[in-house]
C-alpha cells in the first residue's frame, strides 16, 4: 500500500511540476520581454531629460530682446540716445539694423532725427541697452548663422555645361 501511495505521490507532483511549467514558461518569456521594453524606454527617457536639460541650458545662455510694454512707453529715444547706444554696444549701423531688423537707411535716419523707431524696433533698442557687448556679438552670430541657414535652402538656378561646339547664353541679372 505505501508503495502504491509513494507511487500516486510521485506521479501527481510530476504532473503538476508539468502544469505549472507549462503557465509559468510563457509568463518567463513574456517578463523577460517586458524587462527588456522597459529598459529601452527608460534609456529612452534618460536620453530626453539630458536634453531637454541641454536646451533649458541653451535657452539661459541665449540673450533675449525683450522689453516690457511699460518700459517702452516710458523710454526717450533720442538720435543721440540711439547713436550713444551703438557706440556703447560697439556695433556699426548696419549690425544695428540686422538686430532690429530694418535697414541701414532706417538707422541712419534715426540717428539723424528724421524719423523714431516705433512699435516693434523700438521695443529691440530698448532690449538692447539691457545687453552687454557679449551678448549682442552672439545674437549677431545667430542671425548671421540663421540667414546663411536660409540661403542654403533655397533652391538654386541649374546651369548647363558647356558642351564643346555650343554655346552658352547667360543671362544678366
Amino acid at each position: 500500500m505505501s508503495k502504491l501511495e509513494a507511487t500516486i505521490k510521485s506521479e501527481i507532483q510530476r504532473l503538476s511540476k508539468r502544469e505549472i511549467r507549462s503557465t509559468f514558461l510563457p509568463l518567463r518569456r513574456e517578463v523577460k520581454g517586458l524587462r527588456l521594453r522597459l529598459s529601452t524606454l527608460s534609456k529612452g527617457i534618460t536620453s530626453l531629460n539630458r536634453m531637454t536639460k541641454e536646451l533649458r541650458l541653451e535657452e539661459k545662455a541665449k540673450p533675449k530682446l525683450e522689453a516690457t510694454p511699460e518700459e517702452v512707453r516710458v523710454s526717450r529715444l533720442t538720435p543721440d540716445r540711439i547713436r550713444g547706444l551703438r557706440k556703447k554696444l560697439d556695433i556699426s549701423m548696419r549690425e544695428l539694423g540686422i538686430l532690429t531688423g530694418t535697414s541701414l537707411s532706417a538707422v541712419l535716419s534715426w540717428e539723424k532725427g528724421k524719423f523714431k523707431p516705433r512699435g516693434e524696433k523700438k521695443a529691440v533698442l530698448v532690449a538692447l541697452r539691457k545687453l552687454g557687448k557679449r551678448e549682442v556679438r552672439k545674437l549677431l552670430a545667430e542671425k548671421a548663422e540663421s540667414k546663411v541657414k536660409a540661403k542654403r535652402k533655397k533652391p538654386g538656378v541649374k546651369r548647363r555645361r558647356k558642351q564643346p561646339g555650343r554655346r552658352v547664353i547667360r543671362r544678366k541679372r
